[in-house]
């Protein structure tokens, strides 16, 4: 199948319901911030190997996390207790984390420099944000990140240094997402991580029309607080 290649003078992309059999909706073009903010808004993210040209995805299924379906256990609820929080205090040091951890049956990271300046510029344009998780002694030890497009938020990564650390930050931005109003979260390509925390598996055709209906939608809260834990 053939596939288009992105126009770096223009920040259109082609209909995502016209992805190849694999969800690669097009390729080429920049990570420009404005065009990564165009892509979400179209349920299309950048996923490629450093060696390749930049490849955008849509992918069928979609995995989403309900806000309500998320699955907080007897021991994660245990395991929160272990940590502090704090949202957009430490977003390079994450990104950086995420870009080397090492992940099974995965080669290397799709994170490189300059996806890491983009997303810093986002982050600075209060579209990305970070979820921390620390330890008793003020340690970064696990955390996520992504972006904010309307009232969903689409994880992009996380790292744990320390067991359940990533998993703590997700249960609290699952609860801070509940409070703030937004609607679900994008988790992109499923994973049996993911799933067993309460995503599912849903028709692209179904999150396309679950995004458009929210993705212009603006909700005013402060990200730049600290958590208190779960109760």
């Amino acid at each position: 199948m053939y596939l288009p290649q992105l126009n770096s003078h223009s920040l259109t992309f082609p209909d995502p319901r016209d992805a190849n059999e694999d969800g690669i909706v097009a390729w080429g073009g920049d990570l420009n911030p404005s065009r990564l903010i165009r892509a979400y808004q179209n349920g299309i993210f950048p996923w490629y190997s450093q060696q390749d040209p930049i490849l955008w995805w849509s992918t069928d299924p979609r995995l989403i996390m309900e806000l309500d379906d998320f699955k907080l256990s007897r021991s994660l609820r245990k395991s929160i207790k272990k940590f502090t929080y704090s949202f957009n205090t430490n977003f390079k040091e994450v990104m950086q984390y995420c870009a080397t951890t090492q992940r099974k049956g995965q080669q290397g990271s799709w994170i490189n420099d300059e996806l890491t300046e983009s997303f810093e510029v986002l982050h600075g344009m209060g579209v990305a944000h970070s979820v921390e998780s620390y330890d008793v002694k003020g340690k970064l030890v696990g955390g996520l990140y992504g972006l904010v497009i309307g009232k969903v938020f689409c994880g992009e990564s996380m790292f744990a240094h320390k067991s359940d650390a990533s998993k703590a930050a997700y249960a609290i931005l699952v609860r801070h997402l509940k409070d703030w109003g937004y609607d679900f979260i994008d988790c992109q390509v499923p994973t049996e991580h993911l799933k067993s925390l309460g995503a599912k598996e849903v028709a692209r055709e179904y999150f396309l029309m679950r995004l458009e209906k929210v993705n212009m939608d603006k909700i005013e809260h402060d990200w730049k607080i600290n958590s208190l834990l779960l109760e």
